[in-house]
């Protein structure tokens, strides 16, 4: 499950800096910096997903901090 988070948020911040990438190179006249925006949030709502899943199903275990 690690790995799988650590994955995913390597492939949010990628996303993010192409979608940086193309906003300065392409200054705005192509809709790339959309299109790479839009797969990180879908990767971030899919990340919220996987982690609310992993916590239902008792892969993420529950920790007494109190």
């Amino acid at each position: 499950m690690r790995v799988v988070v650590i994955v995913m948020l390597v492939l949010i911040v990628g996303s993010l800096g192409s979608a940086l990438w193309f906003l300065i190179r392409d200054k705005g006249t192509t809709e790339r910096t959309v299109k790479a925006l839009t797969v990180r949030i879908s990767l971030s709502i899919g990340l919220f997903l996987l982690l609310m899943a992993g916590y239902y199903f008792g892969v993420i275990p529950k920790t007494g901090l109190h």
